[in-house]
């Protein structure tokens, strides 16, 4: 999603708070779902953290973010400015709190910023935690703040059962047609022009949100907190156990368990994925499969870039985080807690390694480099099938992307 473009409005003759998202450590953390975005982008329940805050804050916002993100995630400045933590979760009390500070006031809890209130110059030169706030204000309150990748789909149940309330609060569903085995409908939501035909739908462990124009087809098995965003489609047959959520126009087959697809992407026949986060614009091929539990039930460390080694998640159960792009072959399997980066390509018999740099080429047998004119034929074709193009500011953040992770492509 690109930033919007707007124009101050004015209500009784104000000018209406011009909100920006910016990136702290988190960003770091968050590798490899953030190299191509910022945090803000990332999707958690039904919407991801930026829509959030824009229905909260019932206004358009912009982003402070990576250098080389900007080309396509812009930053809109104002005579003033609210400057939101990106990787903050928004609630009604936090909103009305970000939206009570003065200018050069800073809302902080445990030395973290979580907003600042900045004139036109201050807030292009703000940087996160490094910056010295002139007053500041502690928030008291709990709140919710992602800074991990398997965070994602660990509060996947929290973040469908706000983002439902907040989408359907007031509103009418489409009715659902009467082929289908329904368990507590007043917890569903259709959404005009989604179609379902022969499912069962058991909303009594969660809510389930079906958006517009999405289908899930005869014989699929939902069991909730569960989202299809729209115009995506679950398979014949598949089953899905909550919380679990497809973002827009994708595909999905098979077997999935409390994992989070983001958009764009497809894993549309038989196979596993459980505890998991998969990018944009991924394909899992046919029986895909990932491990999510250790032979010996130990505790899942997960590849951090920041520290350049595995961490611990404090999880039993963690499988696969995949970066945008990224595409496995029929039969591919993938250990318990293997990171992915971005453009990668793999293939073949065996589990490969459970770290995979971005643009590596191969599988368990070893890996090549996945050169960047190649991956950019392949992704021109992939997005070219959904009506969007690859164009040269998505092209300029792979580049970035490419480079910046050569290091790591040592085979």
């Amino acid at each position: 999603m690109g930033a919007f473009l707007f124009k101050f409005v004015h209500i009784n003759n104000e000018v209406c708070m011009n909100y920006i998202l910016f990136d702290d450590q988190a960003w770091n953390n968050m590798l490899p779902l953030t190299f191509t975005r910022p945090v803000c982008e990332l999707r958690a329940g039904i919407l991801t953290v930026s829509e959030k805050w824009q229905k909260f804050l019932k206004s358009p916002i912009s982003y402070l973010t990576q250098e080389y993100l900007q080309v396509k995630y812009e930053l809109i400045t104002a005579e003033e400015n609210i400057l939101i933590n990106g990787s903050l979760i928004p609630d009604a009390e936090l909103v009305n709190a970000v939206n009570q500070l003065e200018l050069n006031e800073a809302l902080v809890a445990n030395s973290i910023i979580l907003a600042i209130k900045l004139d036109k110059k201050k807030a292009a030169t703000f940087r996160g935690n490094q910056t010295e706030p002139e007053k500041l204000k502690e928030y008291t309150s709990n709140y919710h703040k992602i800074n991990w990748p398997w965070e994602i789909f660990k509060n996947n149940d929290e973040f469908i059962r706000a983002d439902f309330k907040l989408i359907t609060e007031g509103r009418k569903s489409a009715a659902i047609n009467s082929s289908n085995n329904i368990i507590e409908s007043e917890n569903i939501f259709v959404e005009e022009g989604a179609r379902i035909e022969f499912a069962s739908l058991n909303a009594s462990t969660g809510p389930i949100y079906i958006g517009k124009d999405a289908e899930i087809m005869e014989g699929s098995l939902v069991r909730g907190p569960f989202a299809l965003c729209e115009h995506s489609t679950l398979k014949m047959g598949a089953k899905i156990y909550g919380p679990t959520t497809i973002g827009p126009h994708s595909k999905v087959g098979g077997e999935v368990n409390n994992s989070v697809i983001f958009g764009y992407s497809n894993k549309a026949h038989d196979g596993f994925i459980g505890n998991s986060v998969i990018g944009e614009w991924c394909n899992l091929g046919a029986d895909t499969n990932n491990s999510n539990l250790k032979n010996n039930y130990a505790e899942v460390r997960l590849w951090n870039y920041e520290s350049a080694r595995f961490i611990k998640t404090g999880l039993q159960f963690c499988g696969l985080i995949m970066g945008d792009h990224s595409k496995c072959a029929i039969n591919t399997m993938f250990n318990t807690g293997t990171v992915v980066g971005v453009n990668a390509n793999i293939f073949g018999e065996g589990f490969p390694r459970n770290f995979i740099p971005s643009f590596s080429w191969g599988g368990a047998h070893g890996f090549t480099v996945y050169g960047i004119d190649k991956a950019f034929e392949v992704a021109e074709i992939v997005m070219s099938r959904r009506g969007l193009a690859l164009d040269d500011k998505e092209k300029q953040i792979l580049r970035y992307v490419f480079e910046k992770t050569s290091k790591y492509r040592m085979f």
